[in-house]
């Protein structure tokens, strides 16, 4: 499935105040853009909300990337769709008149996973991300190239089945290795959003990193 133009990528848009940022929201496997849309006032009401729809079906749920099985991704396929989101984004600033505003990635799960990869390979376009129960979304493939100058929020429980700790500590290793600012906040509990995690966010986005 190649990826579609623009005007034909769903996508749910809503115009903010000119000084907050636009919050790229990207919703988690068998959810969508409205749903996870809703997140954005509770992170910042002022923020413009740009949330694109996951394309890869897995059992009649939509994802954003194809995976062989729990936890195990299909990593060429991961580098694809974090291109085509890279290129999703650049449009979107064009045609929606974005310009050089801020833009922060906010994904929850398989949502946070392919925030993380488009941030790591394609940081010119992306180099702002909240991650919600995310993991290392490329296996035990190390990528190259700096990130200095993006950053990252990292936001886990400790018995998370489903982004499991040793794959959150390799994330967190390699961000830093090449360079990026990384904040980890690591909480009890498993996958999901705490409210511990929504205040940590709304504190780092006040802070406008």
């Amino acid at each position: 499935m190649s990826a579609p133009r623009f005007p034909d990528w769903p996508h749910l848009y809503r115009e903010g105040a000119a000084d907050h940022p636009v919050l790229l929201m990207l919703h988690g496997t068998g959810s969508n853009e409205q749903d996870i849309a809703a997140l954005a006032a509770e992170l910042d009401p002022a923020a413009a909300v740009l949330a694109p729809r996951g394309r890869v079906p897995e059992s009649g749920m939509l994802r954003w990337f194809a995976r062989r099985g729990e936890g195990v991704f299909d990593v060429d396929d991961v580098i694809l769709r974090a291109g085509e989101l890279a290129g999703f984004v650049a449009d979107a600033r064009e045609h929606y008149g974005l310009g050089d505003r801020m833009l922060i990635a906010v994904g929850f799960s398989n949502g946070a996973n392919i925030a993380l990869a488009t941030a790591m390979l394609h940081p010119e376009t992306v180099d702002r991300v909240i991650s919600f129960s995310g993991m290392y979304p490329f296996g035990d493939r190390a990528l190259e190239g700096t990130l200095s100058g993006s950053r990252f929020l990292v936001l886990n429980g400790r018995s998370d089945p489903m982004a499991p700790l040793p794959s959150v500590t390799t994330l967190v290793a390699e961000l830093q290795r090449r360079g990026a600012d990384v904040g980890q906040i690591l909480r009890d509990g498993g996958h999901g959003v705490d409210r511990s995690d929504l205040e940590a966010a709304v504190d780092w986005l006040k802070r406008r990193p």
